[in-house]
């Protein structure tokens, strides 16, 4: 078994300076615009193709310069060093960024969505139950959603974290792991996760459902927050008003998608079938949630410090919460 203390510092390290350099260097701050951090899926990328952010913002001489990351933890540290104002991740990203400094607050958050994430193994693969985990390796994307998930549906299997092996990839580079047989299974959000169903076969040993929420949450550093709330408000309609427009028009978002991240239409159905649709208020309910995942990311030595999730809020949000 690796040493994981050692495993952990190295990731996290890599994680969080693993930001594009260009976004740094090319993206002033300004009252007059917000920076948005996406990645290739959601609705964010929806919303970009649509326009109609840009129409609304334009009424109050205002603009958006959009910009593309590989995944949450690395949109959350171009939101730590001032490259963006505003995205989009999952439950765990702003987790290991509050650990790692980040001044970031919630403003909102898409319903839960379980089903969306799983541990999959090869469809031929003779593990069938949680419990046939214990000393397997498991590739994952270190601080994403699906980290949580996978220390819930261990626990749920009666395996504890320390008895497997975690094998911290990129999720291409863990399907590519995963194809070639030199991991056992591999924990997995949408849309990766459906292409792997439709176009490797693979099974789906648990998914998140009883285990986890999975909730996506929208971010915002907190300078900007204060200072532009109006803008922060009118970004998170036009998310409503999207999601609100997937949720009825499945084909037609999936095949808006297609052209924006390359996947088969079958394959972004399945993930858009599984996806929370509408763009709620931080609640208590949802910021008890996050305070569990951080502390059990605390006691399993992957963040270096206890934090307080709801200092990651606005006082009148957690006013609005209480009521």
């Amino acid at each position: 078994m690796r040493n994981i203390r050692t495993a952990n510092i190295l990731i996290f390290t890599v994680l969080w300076l693993a930001i594009p350099l260009a976004v740094a260097q090319n993206s002033p701050p300004s009252d007059h615009l917000i920076r948005i951090g996406y990645q290739k899926y959601g609705t964010l990328v929806l919303l970009k193709a649509r326009g109609s952010l840009e129409k609304r913002l334009a009424a109050m001489q205002a603009n958006v310069l959009w910009t593309e990351f590989p995944a949450g933890p690395q949109l959350l540290e171009g939101l730590n060093v001032g490259s963006i104002d505003f995205g989009t991740v999952g439950e765990a990203p702003p987790i290991f960024a509050q650990a790692a400094g980040a001044d970031l607050i919630y403003v909102g958050n898409e319903p839960a969505a379980s089903a969306a994430e799983a541990i999959v193994v090869p469809q031929n693969s003779p593990l069938k139950s949680l419990s046939e985990l214990r000393g397997k390796k498991i590739a994952l994307n270190k601080g994403s959603n699906v980290h949580y998930m996978l220390v819930k549906l261990l626990e749920k299997g009666g395996v504890k974290y320390s008895e497997i092996d975690p094998i911290y990839l990129a999720p291409s580079d863990a399907r590519a792991a995963f194809e070639r047989g030199s991991v056992d299974a591999w924990a997995i959000w949408d849309p990766f996760f459906a292409a792997a169903q439709t176009q490797i076969n693979a099974r789906i040993l648990a998914d998140g459902q009883g285990a986890v929420s999975n909730h996506q949450f929208f971010l915002a550093s907190r300078a900007y927050a204060q200072k532009r709330p109006d803008i922060v408000s009118v970004v998170l309609d036009e998310v409503a008003s999207v999601d609100e427009w997937a949720k009825q028009h499945t084909k037609e978002a999936a095949a808006a998608l297609q052209t924006q991240i390359g996947l088969d239409q079958p394959t972004l159905e399945l993930a858009l079938s599984r996806m929370g649709y509408g763009v709620k208020p931080v609640t208590d309910t949802v910021m008890f949630e996050q305070q569990q995942i951080a502390d059990a990311f605390f006691n399993l030595k992957l963040i270096p410090k206890h934090i307080n999730v709801r200092d990651a809020t606005l006082p009148q949000t957690r006013a609005e919460a209480k009521q």
